[in-house]
C-alpha cells in the first residue's frame, strides 16, 4: 500500500503510476547500469528520435546516471552501454551523491555551517558608505 501511495502522489520514489504505464505500454527495456537503474527506449519523438527515459532503482536523483548511460540518454551514442563493452575512462570518476543539507555537506572555510572561527580582517579592506 505504502508503494502504491508514493507513486501515486510522488515522482522522486521510482517512478509515478503515469511512468509505469506508458514504460509497461510502450518502453523497451534497454538495459541496467550497475546502481539498478533500468533504461527504456519508446516511440519516436516529434523531432524524429526515439524516446529514452529511465526508472531509478531507488530515490530519483539524475547524478545517479552512470556515465556511460548519460551520452546514450542525451543521445550522444545510438548504441546502449549494454550492447557494447563500454569502459569509463580513467579521468571519469565513480559517483557521489548530492550531499547538500547533510552533515557531509561541503563548508568552506568562514562559512557559517563550517567549522572553526571565520578569518579576522586585515585592515586592507575599506568597508563602502554611501557619499563616498
Amino acid at each position: 500500500m505504502k508503494t502504491l501511495l508514493l507513486q501515486i502522489f510522488t515522482w522522486w520514489n521510482g517512478q509515478t503510476l503515469g511512468t509505469r504505464f506508458f514504460t509497461w505500454r510502450h518502453g523497451k527495456r534497454v538495459g541496467e547500469d550497475e546502481f539498478g537503474n533500468i533504461y527504456y527506449e519508446g516511440p519516436m519523438t516529434s523531432w524524429g528520435k526515439p524516446k529514452r527515459w529511465v526508472i531509478y532503482k531507488d530515490y530519483a536523483e539524475a547524478s545517479k546516471i552512470a556515465s556511460g548511460w548519460h551520452g546514450w540518454m542525451h543521445y550522444r551514442t545510438d548504441v546502449p552501454p549494454s550492447q557494447e563493452d563500454y569502459k569509463p575512462r580513467e579521468w571519469q570518476k565513480p559517483h557521489k551523491p548530492n550531499l547538500t543539507g547533510t552533515s557531509e555537506a561541503y563548508r568552506p572555510k568562514g562559512s557559517l555551517a563550517g567549522a572553526g572561527e571565520r578569518p579576522r580582517v586585515t585592515g586592507d579592506y575599506d568597508a563602502w558608505t554611501p557619499g563616498n
